[in-house]
């Protein structure tokens, strides 16, 4: 197995016991941590020292929160210290809900693991047939067809690939195999097997609700009918696990 890997943009992917972490690079990981909290300081300070002028403008609708805010801006300067404080805390915690959103790849010749928000995951090889960008997603590909793994991801395809093939995973550069095997999802239509199509209303109000739990659940239940979905915005497609033609 090769020591390090060097994909094309240049940069290097660490390797940690014989396997290839495929991650964010920790300068940008630094940049979101340091950059939202003063973002999020600016704008709340902003928005204190510009609520006297916008209370004043009688046509902007729901002035009540702008004057209630150049009441309180009177107080400085505790009013500015407020709002940069409460700024930078409201920063922090989209930094640390982008962290825990940030996926971590890790291939090894013996298993791929899925890394995000402290929960580990791992794939062994057996069940991978191949591996493939879908948009902003990795999936995972089993030896039957179906999908073991579907994950968001910035990563970088080039990295991604690079790992991938040096450990002998088969990566579909020209992304989904099966791409044309999907068709919509329409209540009640022909195809599926039993008892997927109450699921896949189930995971309807979901997807309109933005429940990603409940979407995760119910596509493991589908998967274990022998149904494949994936979304494109808030529409649903499905395909057997196993396509007609195909072995």
């Amino acid at each position: 197995m090769p020591a390090e890997l060097i994909p094309p943009d240049g940069t290097r992917s660490p390797v940690v016991g014989g396997s290839t972490v495929v991650a964010e690079p920790a300068w940008l990981v630094a940049v979101v941590w340091v950059l939202c909290p003063v973002l999020g300081a600016g704008l709340l300070w902003l928005v204190q020292a510009c609520a006297g002028w916008v209370a004043s403008l009688r046509w902007i609708p729901m002035r009540g929160p702008f004057m209630l805010i150049d009441e309180v801006a009177d107080a400085e300067p505790w009013a500015s210290l407020g709002a940069l404080f409460l700024g930078a805390l409201g920063g922090l915690l989209v930094a640390a809900i982008a962290a825990a959103e940030r996926l971590t790849v890790t291939v090894a010749g013996d298993a791929v693991t899925l890394l995000r928000d402290g929960t580990a995951r791992r794939v062994d090889r057996a069940e991978i047939a191949g591996a493939f960008r879908d948009g902003k997603r990795l999936v995972l590909l089993g030896p039957g067809g179906g999908e073991v793994a579907r994950e968001s991801s910035d990563l970088p395809a080039d990295r991604l690939r690079a790992a991938f093939e040096a450990y002998g995973y088969r990566w579909h550069a020209d992304g989904d195999p099966y791409a044309a095997d999907f068709r919509r999802w329409t209540d009640g239509g022909p195809g599926l097997p039993p008892g997927a199509n109450s699921l896949l209303k189930a995971r309807q109000r979901a997807l309109d609700k933005d429940d990603r739990a409940d979407l995760a659940e119910l596509r493991a239940e589908l998967s274990r009918l022998g149904v494949v979905v994936r979304d494109e915005g808030k529409r649903q497609y499905w395909r057997p696990v196993r396509p007609s033609g195909r072995p």
